[in-house]
């Protein structure tokens, strides 16, 4: 895997450590009166970090699924496993379909989740969870999906810009890891592409992301805009700040040794201790400059004139900094193309069920 951590040990992200399960169905809402012959879509958003499960049917809206439960990820060898403990647990009418949201390329219906040791194929899990249709799509591809469903108070804008109806739309997903994907308008129906744009190199602006990107070379052949724009990304950049020697090393920071995350610590510690850490706040610093540079630049590649997403974990736990101004700064920075980027809108996605709704809306629309 390309995700690596560095300096003194750091490693990959275990992803589901000290995250507890959670209960969101509010009851599991199967006290209403089941159709005769109703059957449900299994729905799944599966990230690094957690996986979220919902049963939906066609006779209930997307906001109020049968029964949900988020997961950590990290817990369970495979979906299969953890997909079984919930329809277990949810005793509702026969699964009809799943169609599940992952983080990794998709190919032939097999994908190798990118920052989760689990590889998936659609045979092994209609087979484990006797569902007679399964579909693996890559979890952006769900965000996508997803984004039509949302109201004004799911989304939180930072340019309002002007915006052209059928104009392409850009995702920019930043959680454990970086997802990008696009959107483009066919026949009135939107169309999301993902892509693995986040594996692409990163492109330093500036003399300290000059001094970053060298650094991190010293530790991996390939440095992408992932391994400076993401959860482990933001620890990277703490890492480099912290062995130019103008920062000591926090307490906290020695966990990531151990395998932790570490991106709660940093983000707490540069928004909400008093007076806030100043290595913390200079690295979300860094973080959000570079997440507006790609921002743009996923942008630009695909004239997202009908609008920029931002999706993942990340965004919405650090919109006081989003809001601030460094990030469009980036964002608009592309020289004789920055007039263009000024009218491009900027929105954070706010409601992290987005994903899970798009992957049930792509199953109930297909079967």
């Amino acid at each position: 895997m390309e995700c690596v951590r560095v300096k003194k040990g750091f490693n990959p992200v275990d992803p589901g450590k000290d995250l507890p399960g959670r209960d969101l169905s509010r009851g599991r809402r199967n006290c209403r009166v089941l159709t005769d012959g109703e059957s449900m879509i299994l729905a799944g958003d599966i990230g690094a970090t957690k996986t979220i499960l919902g049963l939906f049917s066609e006779e209930e809206s997307l906001e109020r699924p049968f029964a949900e439960k988020t997961f950590p990820s990290g817990n369970y060898p495979g979906l299969e496993e953890m997909a079984d403990e919930f329809l277990n647990q949810s005793m509702g009418p026969p699964v009809k379909a799943a169609f599940f949201g992952v983080a990794g390329p998709v190919r032939s219906g097999c994908v190798d989740t990118t920052n989760l040791p689990w590889s998936l194929d659609t045979d092994s899990l209609k087979n484990a969870l006797k569902v007679p249709t399964v579909r693996l799509m890559n979890d952006i591809e769900a965000l996508g999906s997803g984004l039509c469903l949302l109201g004004s108070g799911d989304l939180k804008t930072l340019n309002q810009g002007q915006p052209q109806e059928e104009g392409a739309r850009a995702i920019l997903a930043a959680g454990t890891g970086l997802g990008e994907a696009f959107l483009t308008s066919e026949n009135s129906r939107w169309r999301t592409h993902p892509t693995e744009g986040g594996h692409t190199d990163f492109s330093p602006s500036g003399e300290e992301q000059d001094a970053l990107l060298r650094f991190l070379r010293g530790f991996s052949q390939h440095v992408s805009w992932e391994l400076v724009c993401s959860g482990i990304g933001l620890q990277n950049i703490l890492s480099f700040l912290i062995d130019t020697g103008a920062y000591s090393e926090p307490p906290w920071s020695v966990s990531a040794a151990a395998g932790q995350d570490i991106t709660p610590e940093i983000i707490h510690a540069a928004l909400e201790e008093i007076p806030p850490c100043s290595l913390s706040t200079h690295a979300l610093g860094m973080f959000v400059s570079i997440l507006g540079a790609e921002a743009g630049n996923l942008a630009l590649k695909v004239l997202a004139t009908g609008g920029v997403y931002l999706g993942g974990g990340l965004p919405p736990r650090i919109l006081s900094l989003l809001e601030k101004g460094g990030f469009m700064e980036s964002f608009t920075a592309k020289g004789r193309m920055s007039r263009i980027m000024e009218n491009i809108p900027v929105h954070v996605i706010l409601n992290p069920r987005t994903a899970l709704m798009g992957a049930a809306k792509t199953g109930l629309e297909t079967v």
